[in-house]
């Protein structure tokens, strides 16, 4: 999974081509720390079809209120740049993630 910055998640994400799935977290935030792992084991069964970044808000509030993201943990999948798909806080579970990117591809 790629690590974002507030100065890099432009060029990475809303410049990109193709799909890229990427995960809103903080350092502070219990529920993030969980779901980590599985988002991770799903970067390496959809890695291929994919892009997996992370992006941690602390520090980076402007960027995530700029995407809209109200909550977290907040799981959303850009095509070309543009969000298409996000699941936010208690919906955003392996199970719900990976019907998501099933949903996409």
């Amino acid at each position: 999974m790629i690590q974002l910055e507030k100065d890099t998640f432009e060029k990475e994400v809303l410049e990109s081509k193709g799909l890229l799935l990427v995960d809103f977290w903080s350092d502070k935030c219990e529920d993030c720390k969980a779901l980590m792992p599985h988002v991770e084991e799903l970067s390496a069964e959809f890695g291929d079809k994919i892009k997996f970044t992370k992006f941690n808000t602390i520090g980076a509030m402007k960027v995530a209120i700029k995407q809209k993201v109200l909550g977290l943990p907040t799981v959303a999948i850009y095509k070309d740049g543009e969000k298409i798909a996000e699941l936010v806080k208690e919906n955003a579970t392996k199970e719900n993630i990976k019907k998501m990117i099933n949903e996409v591809l």
